[in-house]
């Protein structure tokens, strides 16, 4: 207990962070769920859905490698609080389009893409300040905590979401929003003190250079980079997948937004036992061996399992086996990069993480989208009831979805094969295993 408390009183500036922030992406998350509903019903179109979450991280890609520059020079506190105070008013917008009866899908297209940008400054000021206020030896654990509460707001955000709406429609879940975005930014503003920060001699040195900076470090790590790229594949096929899951749910028979709801929850269960997992696991002797082999388990499991699942225990179960393991590779790839790379540049470097790491996330939402739409759902339209096809994905409005995910699941094993053969992961590995001797 005297251990516990001693951690508790090292973190509790941390802790009271993560509470707050989680509370508000709580009602962040509440908000876009209820948006994906609210458009899929206005026009019935997986492009059209998917084209929210493209506006939302196109502009993190494409300015993410300057905005970690300008984060390194920024005060992070300030950061944080200016960017997200705009990310708040563009959700007041929504609210008062919805109640004046105005608003439309392209609204929400523009809306999201300004939240993006906001959120583009404000994740690398948030990962150096997560490292500022931590002692290096609670980065292992303190990743898996992290991921307790994306997994809690992933149960409860479907449960939350759908009983609020019913009661009292969508204009509810975004005045919750906006509260908890209230409550956070209060404790930011007047309980969160971040250390002083040490400021490079050469304050005139341009964002560009700054920016290069972080390309150079990837450029001379290549076991990190191609690390990085390999969470790039990751993320076109998560993406893909989740450009089809609400097609799929929400079109085939036997299943709608309760069973979409319900299988999220069950993902968010999930994932929260993999944080406890990743939280209580001491750091292994070879981290890069976990993150290929959970992602393999991963993204081959929970796809096939919903692609040929016809029934909502399967798709739950799909869910849970896709997402128990996702925290301990996230919390592994977290060490390795704090561990790393130096305090004084890990705005830059983490930016320029984003921009390859996450760039094929965009990509992917539209390329799913376009594909269920034009190419799978059409296929399938056109088989008939006793083809191999139909035996294997069913029939319907949803079945072209169905077949898209278990494409994704050989999709997703190939790449992670691919990347544990890959020689400068390899290299990154044994590296790191010399680093412990």
């Amino acid at each position: 207990m005297k251990k516990i408390f001693t951690a508790i009183n090292e973190m509790k500036a941390f802790l009271l962070l993560w509470l707050t922030q989680s509370f508000s992406a709580l009602g962040s998350a509440m908000t876009a769920y209820a948006l994906v509903i609210w458009s899929y019903s206005q026009e019935g179109s997986a492009l059209v859905t998917a084209l929210l979450m493209v506006c939302s991280y196109t502009p993190y890609v494409l300015c993410s490698i300057f905005a970690g520059a300008l984060s390194d020079r920024w005060d992070k506190k300030k950061t944080m609080l200016v960017c997200d105070t705009l990310s708040a008013a563009m959700t007041l917008v929504t609210l008062l389009l919805l109640k004046s009866g105005s608003l439309c899908i392209w609204h929400l297209y523009v809306l999201n893409a300004l939240n993006g940008l906001m959120n583009t400054v404000q994740q690398p000021a948030s990962e150096v300040a997560v490292s500022a206020l931590l002692p290096r030896k609670y980065y292992q654990k303190v990743g898996g905590i992290r991921y307790i509460s994306n997994s809690m707001n992933t149960i409860l955000v479907p449960i939350l979401t759908t009983a609020v709406m019913g009661l009292l429609g969508l204009d509810a879940v975004i005045f919750f929003d906006l509260i908890t975005f209230a409550a956070a930014f209060v404790c930011l503003l007047l309980f969160i003190r971040l250390p002083a920060e040490e400021k490079p001699e050469d304050k005139k040195e341009s964002v560009l250079h700054s920016a290069r900076e972080g390309l150079r470090y990837l450029r001379d790590n290549r076991g990190v980079f191609h690390l990085i790229l390999f969470l790039a594949s990751v993320n076109l096929v998560a993406s893909l997948y989740n450009a089809a899951f609400p097609a799929m749910m929400l079109s085939r028979e036997g299943a709608g937004e309760t069973a979409m709801g319900t299988v999220n929850a069950v993902i968010g269960i999930g994932t929260l036992a993999g944080s406890l997992l990743a939280s209580l696991l001491k750091a292994p002797k070879n981290r890069v061996k976990v993150i290929c082999g959970t992602m393999f388990f991963s993204l081959t499991t929970e796809n096939l399992l919903l692609a040929f699942g016809r029934t909502l225990p399967v798709w739950c179960l799909g869910g849970f086996l896709g997402w128990i393991l996702v925290p301990v590779m996230s919390t592994n790839l977290d060490a390795i990069l704090r561990l790393n790379v130096p305090k004084e540049i890990q705005g830059r470097v983490y930016s320029a993480r984003n921009t390859f790491q996450f760039f094929t996330i965009p990509l992917g939402y539209f390329l799913g989208g376009f594909a269920v739409d034009s190419i799978y759902e059409p296929l399938m339209s056109v088989q008939s009831p006793d083809s191999l096809l139909t035996k294997c994905f069913g029939s319907g409005k949803g079945s072209g979805a169905a077949m898209f995910l278990a494409t994704l699941a050989l999709l997703g094993a190939v790449f992670s094969l691919t990347a544990r053969h890959d020689r400068h992961i390899r290299a990154l590995e044994q590296r790191l295993q010399d680093g412990l001797k």
